[in-house]
C-alpha cells in the first residue's frame, strides 16, 4: 500500500511540473523559427507572383492528371473484374445447363430402351394370346 501512495506522489508531483513549465514560454529548439514573409501586404495577406501561380497551377494539374489516370485505371481493373465475374457466372450456369441435358439425354435413352421392351412384350403377348385364341376356336 505505502509502496502505491509513494508512486501516487511521484506522479502527482511530475503532473505538477509539467502543469507549471506550460505556463512559462520556453521556445521550442527543434524548429527553426518562422518569421513573416517579406511579400506581406498592411493587411497581413501575401500576394503571389505570377511565376508563382503559374508553378503552383503546373504542380496541382501534374497532381490531378496523375490522380485521374490512377482512378481511370483502378475503374478499368473494375470493369474488367466485373465482366470477369459475370463470365464465370454465365460458365457455372452454362454447365448447369449441360448436366441438366446430359440427364434428360439419359432419362431419355432410358425411356427409349423401356419403351422397345413394352413393345416387344405387348407384340409376344398378343401373338400368343392369338395362337391361344386361334386354338380355342379351332377345337
Amino acid at each position: 500500500m505505502l509502496k502505491h501512495n509513494r508512486l501516487l506522489n511521484n506522479c502527482g508531483r511530475i503532473m505538477s511540473i509539467v502543469i507549471l513549465l506550460s505556463f512559462l514560454k520556453i521556445p521550442v529548439y527543434g524548429e527553426p523559427l518562422t518569421g513573416q514573409p517579406p511579400t506581406l501586404s498592411e493587411e497581413g495577406t501575401r500576394f503571389y507572383t505570377d511565376s508563382e501561380i503559374d508553378s503552383l497551377i503546373d504542380s496541382i494539374s501534374e497532381i490531378a492528371i496523375e490522380a485521374i489516370e490512377q482512378a481511370a485505371a483502378e475503374a478499368a481493373r473494375a470493369a474488367v473484374l466485373a465482366a470477369l465475374e459475370r463470365e464465370a457466372a454465365l460458365l457455372r450456369e452454362a454447365e448447369r445447363w449441360r448436366r441438366e441435358a446430359e440427364q434428360y439425354q439419359l432419362t431419355l435413352r432410358q425411356t427409349q430402351r423401356n419403351g422397345w421392351r413394352n413393345i416387344v412384350i405387348a407384340g409376344l403377348s398378343c401373338l400368343v394370346g392369338g395362337f391361344v385364341v386361334g386354338f380355342a376356336i379351332s377345337r
